[in-house]
């Protein structure tokens, strides 16, 4: 096969046809890949081959692309030879320019798209040019639902089992991406996209985040792909004086900078960024990955934000009051069926009538300055969208946001807590002492601020439990939002297919005509586990989904969906229990329950006890479904993993020595 090869390449670049070679490689499956690169006639050209402004089309099977055979003749003498440039890569003929944004720790429920109270008219607009997606699903964890998205790859099968925090010596759960699982800022830029990517992370392994890297994991390296990062590296950050870094450059801008805050620069310098690559290459598309923190904790946004919301008195009824209309709200935009039910209350939490006025009064001013922060964020990304309007290409831009990577978070205690990292060490001041200390300040930069539990209850309406609760859709289902205007026509529509963050990746992958590719960087890659969700663009809202079987774990809380049929298992703990002990046995610990959910939209009415056979049939799929993705051993820790020992830079050393500047 070698020889063929060698001998192919030289026929090449001699002029000389190679008719049996090009017979033997129609003939040949396994052909080496590269040689049939550039030999397939479906690419598509411009300019004179060999000239310097002569473009293609690659096969996109093999990353990097094998560089193209010299087509010029070489005399003795330059004058007397013919030179011969590559054709520049680009993608097929109408790909489109890509946005992608997600949001961060945000329920179904929070947003004014999909029935909350929350402004967010930048979502609100494009869903009304658009599509909105209500049956949309993520892991239920921060750097999971990223690795699940970024890759079209299930959490476990990309080594994402849980944060990359606690991460753990398995092959589900080592927060490794390997390079057999390149991600789509790699696969798009190997076919001519520019790729840039701003705001968090978390899918690097902590132990090659300083400045000495490696940076292969980075956003920037072989596996993500993409040309600029402009972001931070963990699950979250200080939104006032972030751990930021320009690709693998950390850097200070807010420094003598009062009043800078990162959800504006991250804007910012997606606007220079675009309009860079607009002025400098107006043809090349380009795909852009939003991500802020918001509105993972802490919440800070700026008091401009903060004054509008409070002066709005959304959330002055509380939480209960504030979950009836959130769902009033669902059933009149068509976000749920009429026939959903909501569910109950919980019993471990106080309804808002029985909280004290000062503890009215606190809560008050934490969901206020979280409101806000999903407020700005939306603003913020609508600046984004307004430039690439007025460089006349929004028509032809594919734009997806998702409104969250998770369901809301319970992280913040039921009281909330000034310190989200106090909080994991186990301290939360009371009531009285965060009115005193921190009230005015809430949301500043002298807060880590986190809100009590029952806001979060309330903004993962219709549906029980929280993030980290992948059983239960108030840790998974996310609003989501399609509009590209030259392609999407059913302006305002709904889709209620069911469908996963894996499905993200295959869907830009079809509406940019671009293949995944057979290898990358030498190494073969895993097959992507999601499907498409172009075919919903023409579907009818009900319409039969293609999804038909997505497994969920987090913390052992699991779950298994088959075609509109779901069994899951019953929590345990509360998640804003951070230093529960639950069993260790998480196979056998467990309740399991049963919904219909083509009846049953918010798993409100449990037919395990009366349909055990079904049950059994999706507990064993379950099973077949965990062994295929990694999900295996289960672990249901949560602190104790935090502490795992793993690699890290500093293990095992005891001095230190620093030298300026670090």
């Amino acid at each position: 096969m070698r020889n063929h090869a060698l001998s192919l390449f030289c026929c090449l670049a001699a002029g000389i046809a190679p008719v049996a070679a090009l017979a033997q490689d129609a003939a040949d499956p396994k052909i080496d890949g590269h040689v049939r690169t550039h030999l397939q006639s479906a690419f598509e050209t411009s300019g004179t081959p060999g000239a310097p402004d002569s473009t293609t089309t690659i096969d996109g099977q093999y990353i990097p692309n094998a560089a193209e055979p010299f087509g010029g003749e070489i005399q003795l003498n330059a004058d007397q030879s013919t030179p011969f440039w590559p054709a520049r890569v680009v993608p097929p003929e109408g790909a489109p320019n890509i946005l992608l944004v997600m949001t961060d720790d945000t329920g179904f429920g929070a947003g004014s798209t999909f029935g909350g109270v929350i402004p967010m008219p930048v979502l609100d607009e494009l869903a009304a040019e658009g599509l909105r997606y209500t049956n949309f699903n993520s892991t239920a964890l921060c750097s999971p639902s990223r690795a699940a998205l970024l890759t079209g790859r299930n959490h476990h099968h990309v080594g994402f089992g849980n944060i990359a925090e606690a991460s753990t010596g398995f092959p589900g759960y080592d927060a490794s991406i390997g390079r057999d699982s390149i991600s789509i800022g790699g696969i798009l830029r190997a076919n001519g996209y520019n790729t840039s990517w701003y705001g968090k992370n978390h899918n690097t392994p902590p132990w090659t985040e300083s400045q000495l890297g490696p940076f292969d994991q980075w956003p920037t390296g072989e596996i993500f792909g993409f040309d600029h990062f402009y972001g931070f590296m963990g699950g979250d950050a200080n939104q006032w004086q972030p751990n930021l870094f320009n690709d693998t450059t950390q850097i200070y801008p807010f420094r003598d900078n009062p009043g800078w805050n990162l959800i504006t620069a991250e804007a910012d310098d997606a606007i220079r960024h675009i309009e860079t690559v607009n002025s400098i290459d107006p043809d090349k598309p380009f795909f852009v990955y939003l991500a802020p923190g918001a509105t993972h904790a802490p919440h800070h946004p700026t008091k401009e934000w903060v004054d509008k919301i409070e002066a709005m008195h959304l959330f002055d009824d509380g939480w209960n009051k504030l979950r009836e209309t959130i769902y009033a709200n669902q059933k009149r935009l068509g976000v749920i069926p009429e026939a959903a039910e909501l569910t109950p209350w919980p019993d471990g939490l106080k309804k808002w009538d029985d909280l004290t006025d000062d503890e009215k009064k606190l809560f008050i001013r934490q969901v206020n300055v979280y409101a806000a922060y999903l407020a700005y964020a939306d603003h913020e990304t609508g600046r984004v969208i307004d430039a690439i309007e007025r460089m006349g290409k929004l028509d032809n831009t594919l734009i997806i946001y998702i409104v969250g990577d998770n369901g809301s978070s319970a992280e913040g205690s039921p009281i909330g807590t000034p310190n989200e990292v106090a909080q994991f060490n186990g301290v939360t001041p009371p009531v009285d002492v965060q009115l005193k200390e921190f009230y005015d300040v809430w949301g500043t930069d002298e807060t880590y601020n986190h809100m009590a539990v029952g806001w979060t209850w309330a903004f993962d309406t219709p549906f029980r439990w929280t993030k980290q609760v992948a059983s239960h859709f108030g840790g998974t289902r996310q609003g989501m939002v399609m509009s590209w205007p030259t392609k999407i026509t059913d302006k305002g529509g709904v889709r209620n297919q069911f469908s996963h963050f894996i499905d993200i990746v295959p869907t830009l992958l079809e509406a940019t005509q671009i293949p995944a590719p057979r290898f990358a960087y030498g190494i073969e890659q895993m097959p992507i586990d999601g499907t498409s969700m172009v075919y919903t663009w023409d579907a009818s809202p009900d319409g039969a989904t293609r999804h038909k079987v997505q497994y969920f774990e987090m913390f052992g809380n699991r779950g298994i969906y088959n075609d509109g049929w779901y069994a899951n298992t019953t929590p345990i703990v509360d998640p804003w229990e951070l230093f529960s002990i639950p069993s260790p046995d998480v196979m056998n610990s467990y309740k399991w329950e049963l919904y219909d959910l083509t009846k049953d939209w918010t798993q409100n009415n449990d037919l395990a006890s009366t349909m055990p056979d079904k049950l059994r049939d999706l507990q064993e799929l379950f099973i077949a479904e965990a062994s295929k993705f990694q999900v295996f051993p289960l672990d249901n820790a949560v602190a104790t993993r935090l502490v795992t020992p793993r690699p890290s830079v500093v293990a095992g050393r005891t001095h230190f020595e620093y030298t300026y500047p670090v």
